[in-house]
């Protein structure tokens, strides 16, 4: 049960994602910071949460959607919450690990009134603290994002981490490659943890359950140049037919429902956050031209691509 006092975030179904990275975090921080600043650390490389909710309700103020640019490790260890990730409703109750990657869609929408995170945030000018080819694979755009119920074990492990960072970076001067080395370790053993469960779910989870997810993760990842079923059947070794049979039975909704999902959803992204033209959109987009990728986006969202732009 979610708690009584909850926080609902009320979002129209229009509302495109709003990029929420170092400096949009920086700049709603600023005016709070004498308030926060004994759970809140940020500098250009990273950026730590060590426990209090007030930054969590400071972000949510922001209208969601959100997209991130960077990769995102937490611990909840207190309360739940109601949240989309990437297309997927989850809900997150403690004890539980989280990892968001880059590109990853956010739209909160009811988290309880003592929800608690601890967490990293490795921004882009963090550098990485792995020799190439060693990135540990869950980290290397192959999953987007996941959450993980844990033991108290994995949880404290997390935690002990995060704890020894938080330390460390108050220290004046800190030792960087130390740092570093202790942000390996945390990716290592969220890494280890995601391996772990995976396993365990492929041996429990029904046959179309499995392709479920891998179509879910291969829309994600290539809905931006590949627009059609075929695509994303012949990538799992499936017949269009049967796989869309199998999205529809688990998700209640089409193939083709969830790729126009996540197209339209990176469209509007860059028609609100960039300068691009639509005719560019278009081409990057993989759409044959201007006119086919203008008609595809009114009849989705009701509006011309240049309509959606305009709006304040």
């Amino acid at each position: 049960m979610m708690d009584t006092h909850t926080d609902a975030i009320r979002r129209s179904p229009k509302q495109e994602p709003l990029l929420m990275g170092r400096s949009q975090m920086q700049d709603i921080l600023a005016p709070n910071m004498p308030k926060i600043h004994r759970q809140v650390f940020f500098n250009n490389e990273l950026g730590i949460v060590h426990g209090d909710p007030t930054l969590f309700r400071l972000i949510m103020k922001q209208r969601p959607p959100f997209i991130i640019n960077d990769h995102r490790m937490g611990i909840v260890v207190r309360g739940e919450a109601d949240i989309n990730f990437n297309l997927q409703d989850r809900h997150l109750k403690a004890p539980l690990l989280a990892y968001l990657g880059p590109g990853t869609i956010i739209n909160p929408q009811r988290f309880s009134s003592d929800f608690e995170i601890y967490g990293v945030i490795l921004f882009s000018q963090f550098p990485t603290p792995f020799a190439p080819g060693q990135l540990p694979s869950v980290f290397n755009g192959q999953v987007r994002d996941f959450q993980l119920p844990v033991d108290e074990d994995d949880q404290q492990t997390a935690r002990n981490i995060i704890e020894t960072l938080w330390q460390l970076v108050h220290q004046h001067d800190y030792h960087q490659p130390t740092v570093h080395t202790l942000v390996a370790a945390l990716m290592h053993h969220y890494d280890g943890c995601y391996r772990k469960q995976a396993d365990q779910a492929i041996l429990s989870q029904s046959r179309e359950q499995t392709i479920f997810n891998r179509f879910i993760t291969l829309v994600n990842q290539h809905c931006c140049e590949h627009h059609q079923i075929g695509y994303y059947a012949d990538r799992i070794c499936l017949t269009e037919r049967y796989l869309n049979t199998v999205v529809r039975q688990t998700s209640g909704i089409t193939a083709k429902d969830w790729i126009d999902r996540a197209l339209i959803t990176r469209i509007k992204i860059e028609l609100r956050h960039t300068d691009k033209p639509a005719a560019l959109i278009a081409e990057e987009m993989h759409f044959t031209n201007p006119s086919f990728f203008s008609k595809y986006f009114r009849r989705l969202t009701g509006m011309t691509p240049g309509e959606y732009k305009a709006q304040p």
